[in-house]
């Protein structure tokens, strides 16, 4: 992330919150940085309390992405990931041949193919945003 911001002449600044008692110092350290935008990290800690990150989002008036669908839909701006329902299939299929008897280690590595990205609506609007129709005819799932 800080190579793509040197090159697109941004700043780039990390705020640490390794527990949910962080939250209000990270999003107040953000306010005081005057930050234009907020890219959540992709953790299991953050996916689990998406909704407490869109509200604190949505009360500091914060365009934030995260990497999972439910941040986006529990009211945060946009999200951006790897698709979930593909994630499960392939771990369907590698369970499946583990229990046909191929060893573990002979298993190929496989990485997810399919990006989705939803976009909130309702949130652009609250933020005071005008999201780009190029934008929007590209996202999978646009919430109104």
């Amino acid at each position: 992330m800080r190579t793509a911001a040197r090159t697109l002449g941004c700043d780039l600044h990390v705020l640490h919150a390794s527990k949910e008692s962080d939250f209000g110092e990270a999003f107040s350290a953000f306010g005081k940085l005057g930050a234009g935008g907020l890219v959540i990290a992709n953790d299991a800690s953050f996916v689990t309390r998406s909704e407490q990150l869109a509200a604190l989002t949505l009360r500091d008036r914060v365009a934030a992405v995260h990497q999972s669908r439910e941040f986006a839909a529990a009211g945060g701006l946009m999200s951006y990931g790897g698709s979930v329902a593909e994630s499960h299939g392939q771990a369907g299929a590698y369970v499946g041949r583990i229990l046909k008897g191929q060893k573990v280690a002979e298993l190929p590595v496989v990485q997810v193919t399919k990006v989705e990205m939803v976009v909130n609506l309702k949130t652009a609007k609250a933020l005071g945003l005008t999201m780009p129709l190029s934008l929007l005819g590209r996202a999978d799932e646009v919430i109104e």
